[in-house]
C-alpha cells in the first residue's frame, strides 16, 4: 500500500541529535534558578553550516562564548538549577520573541547568514517548534513546579559580550541588566561596584526590553520573581581559569545579594 507522504510531519532535528536544552541539578535546593539562552553553538544537520565558514560559527554571533561554562560552575557552587540552550542563536535566538526580526537574523554584526534568507513561515515555525519552544516550555514548567511547592526563586539569566563591538572597545568587565523590576539589579550593582578591580555596567553594554529580550520579561517580570541578567566580558572567561574565577566571584556576590533580598 503506498504511503501518503503529504501527512508526514516535517522535522528539523534528527532523532539522534541532542535535545534543545539541558537541565542540570533539577532538584537543587538553592533559590537561584539559572538560564543560559546562548550557551550552545550546534547547528542542526539539516541546516548544514547555514552557509558560514567554521570561523564565523565560532564567533559571538553564533553563541555566548564562555557563558555556558561559567553557568555550569556557578550552578554547582550555588546548588542551583540550570537550564542551558543547545543550539546556535543563528538558528533561532532563544532570547527573542517570535515575530521579532532579530529572532532569526539574516545579518549579524557585519556577517550575512545565507541560509536564513527567504525562509518560509513553515521554516520559521519549525525552528521555534523544535528549539525555542521546548527550551522555554521546560523553564516555565520548572518555575511552575517551584511555585506550586512554595519555593522561593531568584532568576539569573547568564550571558556574555564581546570586548570590542564594530571597532568600539567596551570597558566594562560585567554588566548588570534589568528592565522594569530593579530589586535585585540595584543590589547587584552595589555589590559589584564594591569589588576593587571591576568596571561595572549599569544596563551596559545592552539594555533589557520587550523586543530585545525574552527570558527576563517573560519568566522574570511576568511572574513577579526577583531577577537579573548578567553579562560577562568574553575575554575574561574564555579559559578554564577565568571561568572558575568568575563562577567563584558570582557565587559570592549572589549569595550576599540573596541575604539582602531576604533582609538577613
Amino acid at each position: 500500500m503506498p504511503v501518503d507522504r503529504s501527512i508526514e510531519i516535517r522535522r528539523l532535528l534528527a532523532v539522534d541529535e541532542p535535545p534543545a536544552f539541558v537541565v542540570e541539578n533539577e532538584d537543587g535546593a538553592s533559590p537561584f534558578f539559572l538560564t543560559c539562552d546562548h550557551a550552545g553553538k550546534l547547528i542542526p544537520r539539516r541546516l548544514g553550516t547555514l552557509g558560514l565558514p567554521a570561523a564565523e560559527r565560532e564567533r559571538h554571533i553564533a553563541w555566548d562564548i564562555g557563558a555556558g561554562a561559567v553557568s555550569r560552575l556557578l550552578a554547582q557552587r550555588l546548588g542551583a538549577t540550570l537550564v542551558t540552550q543547545t543550539y546556535s542563536r543563528l538558528v533561532v535566538d532563544c532570547n527573542r520573541a517570535a515575530g521579532v526580526p532579530s529572532s532569526i537574523v539574516t545579518l549579524s554584526e557585519l556577517t550575512e547568514i545565507p541560509a536564513n534568507r527567504g525562509l518560509s513561515p513553515d521554516d520559521v515555525a519549525l525552528r521555534f517548534r523544535e528549539i525555542f519552544d521546548p527550551y522555554h516550555n521546560r523553564i516555565a514548567a520548572l518555575l511552575d513546579r517551584r511555585k506550586q511547592q512554595s519555593r522561593p526563586t531568584i532568576l539569573v539569566a547568564m550571558h556574555s559580550f564581546t570586548p570590542v563591538f564594530k571597532g568600539v572597545a567596551r570597558p566594562w568587565h560585567i554588566g548588570i541588566l534589568y528592565h522594569r523590576d530593579r530589586r535585585l539589579a540595584e543590589i547587584m550593582l552595589d555589590l559589584m561596584r564594591r569589588e576593587p578591580d571591576l568596571q561595572v555596567g549599569d544596563n551596559q553594554p545592552y539594555t533589557v526590553g520587550d523586543l530585545t529580550d525574552y527570558t527576563v520579561p517573560v519568566h522574570g517580570e511576568r511572574r513577579g520573581i526577583p531577577h537579573v541578567e548578567i553579562e560577562m566580558r568574553q575575554d575574561l572567561i574564555t579559559d578554564p581559569a577565568g571561568q572558575e574565577d568568575w563562577a567563584e566571584r558570582l557565587a559570592r556576590v549572589l549569595g550576599a545579594a540573596q541575604q539582602r533580598l531576604s533582609g538577613v
